[in-house]
């Protein structure tokens, strides 16, 4: 058998095992090689020299292992990069108006996407494995967001889209809403192309950004970031970022949805992913206690910031509202609360709701 033959095979492998991964609803399939060069790799390093990543000290702990996927995995030849569409029907911004409630970002509308594509991916895997057979000494490792890998800039290489000047991945198909998963696989196969950057000279996102995280681009401060502050941040958040805040009580999707390209994305097919499942009145979720928090978002990635975290971004978002009706669930959690940070959250927001007469 001739170069031009193995190739030819290799290349009908590779389209076997994206018709596979329809079989298990992933709207995307690539696969590339699993090492990422030296300017991804030097940018991560001046991102947490510069402090960039915030109290997100996983990162810098683990960037030898981060910095490219066959550092983290020593075997690794091949990378299939999955993904999965979460666009919702509606534009998130819509939502920035009502202050009666809190606004949470698209990704954690539904259920908890990490067990979701996890399950599939495993299931997916499963099939892998008996579709490579002529392999011997076979190993699969499955990645969703869960380990030290740079899913985002292995997607571009994959061709999946590309990195935009928010950092996150744009699709020219899906948009900014994409859910990303990872196979690492020890044997070479057939790579398809990367995706190049088609930003072109849209600096919509940057200008969208209520804290300036974007603080140029392709670069992001996390420190400024609302998903971070309300998300990945413990303490109390800091004054000047507040009122810009709004009503977000659990990331934030401004830059994602200001994305020209979003106009190509179709509504996801997951019924798992669907928006608007949760009551989200200040008034109704001020006065969850640790269960009720619990229960309501048993299958939300909300839950892991847990119920404190959570109540003081609802906090936030009440101080944001011009409700004077909820200063009396604030004076509750002052009363009642052991948490300082909710604490402090819930006196702001009190002061801030009476500057409005």
């Amino acid at each position: 058998m001739n170069l031009s033959e193995d190739l030819y095979i290799d290349k009908i492998l590779n389209e076997k095992i994206k018709t596979l991964s329809k079989e298990f609803s992933f709207d995307v399939c690539r696969i590339t090689k699993p090492n990422l060069d030296k300017k991804i790799q030097n940018n991560l390093k001046k991102y947490i020299s510069s402090g960039y990543h915030g109290e997100m000290n996983w990162i810098e702990n683990s960037f030898e292992r981060r910095k490219s996927p066959d550092c983290l995995w020593q075997e690794s030849k091949t990378a299939i990069v999955l993904g999965v569409n979460y666009a919702p029907k509606y534009n998130p911004m819509n939502n920035l108006n009502n202050y009666h409630q809190g606004n949470i970002s698209v990704y954690a509308s539904g259920d908890d996407y990490h067990k979701v594509l996890k399950g599939r991916m495993k299931q997916f895997s499963s099939k892998l494995i008996l579709l490579l057979k002529k392999y011997s000494n076979l190993k699969v490792k499955v990645f969703v967001d869960t380990a030290p890998l740079m899913e985002k800039p292995l997607a571009q290489l994959a061709g999946l889209g590309w990195q935009g000047k928010h950092t996150n991945l744009v699709s020219k198909d899906f948009g900014s809403w994409l859910f990303l998963g990872v196979i690492l696989v020890n044997q070479k196969l057939y790579f398809d192309q990367p995706q190049y950057d088609l930003c072109g000279n849209c600096e919509l996102c940057l200008e969208v950004c209520p804290t300036k995280a974007i603080v140029k681009p392709y670069q992001l401060d996390a420190r400024k970031c609302i998903s971070y502050l309300t998300i990945e941040f413990k303490g109390r958040i800091p004054i000047h970022f507040r009122k810009k805040i709004g009503n977000k009580i659990y990331g934030c999707d401004d830059c994602l949805s200001v994305c020209p390209w979003n106009k190509f994305a179709k509504v996801s097919n997951e019924f798992r992913f669907k928006d608007k499942r949760y009551n989200l009145e200040l008034s109704i979720l001020l006065k969850l206690n640790d269960s009720q928090f619990r229960k309501i978002f048993s299958r939300s990635p909300v839950k892991r910031i847990g119920r404190d975290r959570f109540i003081r971004n609802c906090c936030i978002a009440a101080g944001n509202s011009k409700n004077k009706k909820l200063i009396i669930y604030l004076k509750n959690l002052i009363n009642n609360e052991e948490s300082d940070v909710i604490k402090d959250a819930s006196l702001w927001a009190i002061k801030e709701l009476e500057k409005n007469n």
